[in-house]
């Protein structure tokens, strides 16, 4: 039986060798402690500390660094938390909650 060739574009690594090579991009000029994201939200996060196991695997995956850790448990800064809800998808007990956002 032939082999099909595949429909799908093939994706390889791109190498710059220098920051000059690089695409022209939009950039934040400061770190992203200054740019609160927290107002793009339409849903938040809610954490169940009755079935939270303290594992900060949502810390260790939230790409905006929004989840900081207090006396041993996470806890979400919603000025910089902008509902991607990774945190979610990511909990192994399910103690992290998608709520509606009030506004």
């Amino acid at each position: 039986m032939k082999k099909q060739k595949s429909s799908k574009p093939r994706v390889g690594k791109i190498i710059f060798k220098k920051e000059g090579d690089l695409p022209m991009a939009a950039i934040s000029m400061a770190d992203m402690r200054s740019n609160k994201t927290g107002k793009w939200r339409s849903t938040r996060p809610v954490i169940d500390y009755s079935k939270c196991i303290s594992c900060m695997i949502c810390w260790k995956y939230c790409p905006d660094a929004a989840i900081n850790i207090q006396d041993g448990k996470p806890e979400i800064d919603l000025d910089y938390c902008k509902g991607c809800e990774i945190c979610i998808e990511e909990c192994p007990v399910k103690a992290i909650k998608s709520e509606k956002e009030k506004k």
